[in-house]
């Protein structure tokens, strides 16, 4: 079982790529690859996941499908057929884990939407009194304690080094304030309804972040869509606040390179077998218990 680590589709201009996803210009569209590498602490590690960029892929597509009617998105399709003929030749390597979308300009923001407190939002708080620039939250708050109501927390979108929270005033003086009002509406319109459905799959939304990007349709969503890379899934019944929740998503590895010794500079570090089994087990879980249906590979 081997990782993708990088796509190679002789028949197109070199792409762009990102930590994990590459970006192929067709012209009037887009074709997004979703790699099997996995960064953390933004860095992307040596050795990759196997399988983790068609959860990524196809769990974007499930929730574009499911939550549409909320948020127009860029997706158009992931059919192998479609893409193949979108590309001029059928590669078994991009099966499932390939999205012809519409092509859009990103807008400089992460849209970040917390339900729970944990992670370095919990650590400002404990220090501060406050989360970022959340000011006012009640007193008393532990570690995997929900919100009073979920919060809208925007952040730099950096192309290299760590993000950085933003107040909402901050963030429409970035995209405009018309503009940072529709994204903080529209992801908290997102989060609530995925939330609800997370927790009828006995799963905890702690927290997930959006992109959106103007297009000649006007602002939509892109990116992804609540995956185990951009969102924080718990198990609902064993959840309980005051500690580190167990998660499916890449915690695990984030605790070996912890634990390791690693300086958090690149390069990344080898992940060893069990590392990448485990987390990789993760990610499956997630896409099946959400979707109910086990991965296209």
């Amino acid at each position: 079982m081997a990782a993708l680590l990088e796509s190679h589709i002789a028949s197109l201009a070199t792409p762009r790529k990102g930590k994990v996803r590459e970006v192929y210009d067709l012209g009037n569209e887009v074709l997004i690859v979703a790699t099997d590498r996995i960064s953390a602490f933004d860095v992307v590690m040596e050795n990759g996941i196997p399988d983790k960029g068609r959860v990524l892929n196809q769990l974007s597509a499930f929730w574009f499908r499911m939550l549409g009617d909320l948020c127009a998105h860029h997706m158009i399709s992931i059919d192998d057929d479609d893409i193949a003929q979108a590309i001029g030749v059928g590669d078994p390597s991009l099966s499932g884990r390939a999205m012809l979308a519409k092509k859009a300009t990103t807008l400089p923001i992460e849209c970040v939407a917390r339900g729970y407190i944990c992670g370095s939002l919990f650590k400002d708080y404990r220090r501060d009194g406050c989360a970022g620039h959340e000011p006012g939250l009640p007193k008393g708050l532990v570690d995997g304690s929900p919100f009073p109501e979920p919060i809208f927390t925007p952040a730099t979108k950096a192309e290299s080094g760590h993000d950085e929270n933003l107040s909402f005033r901050q963030a429409a003086d970035i995209v405009g304030r018309e503009n940072a009002e529709w994204m903080r509406s529209k992801t908290l319109s997102i989060y609530a309804a995925a939330s609800d459905y997370a927790l009828s799959k006995g799963l905890i939304l702690a927290d997930t972040k959006f992109e959106f990007g103007e297009s000649a349709e006007g602002i939509i969503w892109i990116d992804e869509a609540l995956t185990p890379d951009s969102s924080r899934y718990w198990e609902a019944s064993t959840w309980e606040p005051g500690g580190a929740q167990p998660s499916f998503d890449k915690q695990f590895v984030r605790d070996f390179l912890e634990a390791s010794g690693w300086n958090k500079q690149p390069p990344g570090p080898l992940l060893p077998d069990n590392v990448v089994i485990g987390t990789r087990q993760r990610y499956l879980d997630a896409f099946e218990r959400l979707t109910g249906i086990p991965l296209a590979v």
